[in-house]
């Protein structure tokens, strides 16, 4: 009689993910708004100031955690976009989903 051999098949310890999405942006509503707001001024090509300062804010808020500027980026953005809502690209529903965020 012989016996079976029962290999113990050993799991491999799961992998862990990092929480950062795929494309980068952060699951924060603040972080989300904010990247819209960027994306869409480089866009439009209006303000380079403050591009430049919701990206310091963005890589701030990524090293400290801490999302003060990030709201007063977005406050900026808001009143950038309301004195363009002329311009093509610049809807109501941008402006009322960023409003939505810094409530």
């Amino acid at each position: 009689m012989a016996k079976s051999a029962v290999k113990a098949s050993a799991k491999a310890p799961a992998k862990k993910t990092s929480s950062k999405s795929t494309d980068g942006s952060e699951s924060n509503p603040i972080v989300k708004a904010s990247e819209t707001a960027l994306k869409k001024l480089k866009d439009l090509g209006i303000d380079n100031q403050l591009q430049a300062d919701l990206e310091w804010c963005i890589g701030s808020y990524r090293a400290d955690k801490n999302p003060v500027g990030l709201y007063e980026m977005v406050r900026r953005s808001v009143a950038v976009f309301k004195d363009n809502k002329t311009t093509k690209g610049v809807t109501a529903k941008l402006i009322t989903d960023l409003e939505k965020v810094i409530a």
